[in-house]
């Protein structure tokens, strides 16, 4: 039974849903698998639960109140955010199944199930995860590890809130290209247009001052660029 991360430590879930006796029981079945679980039963609810909490698996509804379920797994996605999602519904479409895997998702097992099978699916997508290589990106002696989601520098680990890490991996992944500010809010909170304007400058400042000052460079009107690993 897969129910412990590589440190030892209760895999933590988000379960999305609405229904109240399907959430209940869905949750008692996961803990008593010896998953840790938080709840939540809407979208804005599953969107401040994802802004700085790094899940193990996501359990995600469609059928929500507040929005659609896929605007959440969108949200996810859109912050570079690869953790696994298996879609619980009650829409059996092979189109709307398609449109959930298309949008991101890992898999997808439709209403009513049996909660062995939920359970299984959810190992699974969560040793997938594990089991895919990433590589690392790096920048001089800054290296990001996806896979652990892990930041050194100089060999040392450097302590990153989660709207940070994100920031960095947003730059990193386009290094030596000029990033929007646009590309970065969207990278850190998915789009959603109601953040202050000068949030990603705070969070740049903050990467400047744990990974060096000289690490992003300012494109003044256009953005911000990392250099890339040639140092161009």
């Amino acid at each position: 039974m897969l129910s412990m991360n590589s440190q030892g430590a209760r895999v933590q879930v988000l379960l999305v849903e609405d229904d109240a006796m399907l959430g209940d029981a869905l949750r008692t079945s996961l803990v008593a698998s010896g998953m840790a679980v938080d709840w939540v039963g809407d979208v804005p609810e599953a969107r401040l639960a994802l802004i700085d909490h790094g899940y193990g698996a996501v359990l995600l509804d469609l059928g929500l109140p507040g929005g659609s379920g896929l605007a959440v797994l969108k949200y996810l996605r859109a912050r570079y955010d690869a953790t696994p999602v298996l879609i619980i519904t009650a829409r059996d479409r092979l189109s709307e199944r398609v449109q959930g895997l298309d949008a991101g998702a890992d898999d997808y097992i439709v209403k009513p199930f049996q909660l062995d099978e939920l359970q299984a699916r959810l190992r699974a997508v969560v040793r997938r995860s594990r089991n895919s290589v990433v590589s690392a990106l790096r920048c001089r002696d800054v290296v990001l590890d996806p896979a652990r989601r892990v930041v050194t520098k100089a060999g040392v680990e450097v302590t990153l809130s989660a709207s940070e890490y994100r920031t960095l991996l947003a730059l990193m992944e386009r290094a030596g290209q000029t990033v929007s500010r646009e590309q970065l809010e969207a990278a850190v909170y998915g789009g959603n247009g109601t953040i202050e304007s000068n949030t990603v400058a705070v969070y740049i400042h903050q990467l400047r001052r744990k990974l060096g000052d000289d690490l992003v460079a300012t494109v003044h009107g256009l953005g911000y660029r990392i250099a890339a690993a040639n140092g161009s």
